[in-house]
């Protein structure tokens, strides 16, 4: 059994920029160790012999072939719609 200190769950909270209350701490100390038990049971189970899992619903990809399609448009024709229009491309505002 695993019990997590009040100093790890306030190390965890300082690396998620949580303020925890004295409250929040030892209820986090709890629910997390709680998390941490389960862990190290699950890790106890012997799974010698089974193939992972990777997905459980049965879907596959469905892919398509790729094919060029001609849409009759010229670049230049696409640009005059355009409400600026800077070395031959769409100009629009800085994005950050």
């Amino acid at each position: 059994m695993s019990k997590l200190s009040r100093d790890a769950v306030l190390k965890l909270a300082d690396l998620s920029r949580l303020k925890l209350t004295a409250e929040e701490i030892e209820r986090f100390r709890e629910e997390l160790s709680a998390i941490l038990d389960f862990v190290e049971m699950l890790d106890k189970v012997d799974v010698k012999g089974l193939e992972p899992t990777y997905q459980v619903t049965g879907l596959k990809n469905v892919m398509r072939e790729d094919k060029p399609r001609d849409y009759q448009a010229k670049p230049v024709d696409l640009l005059k719609g355009a409400p600026a229009i800077e070395k031959n491309q769409f100009k629009v505002k800085r994005v950050l």
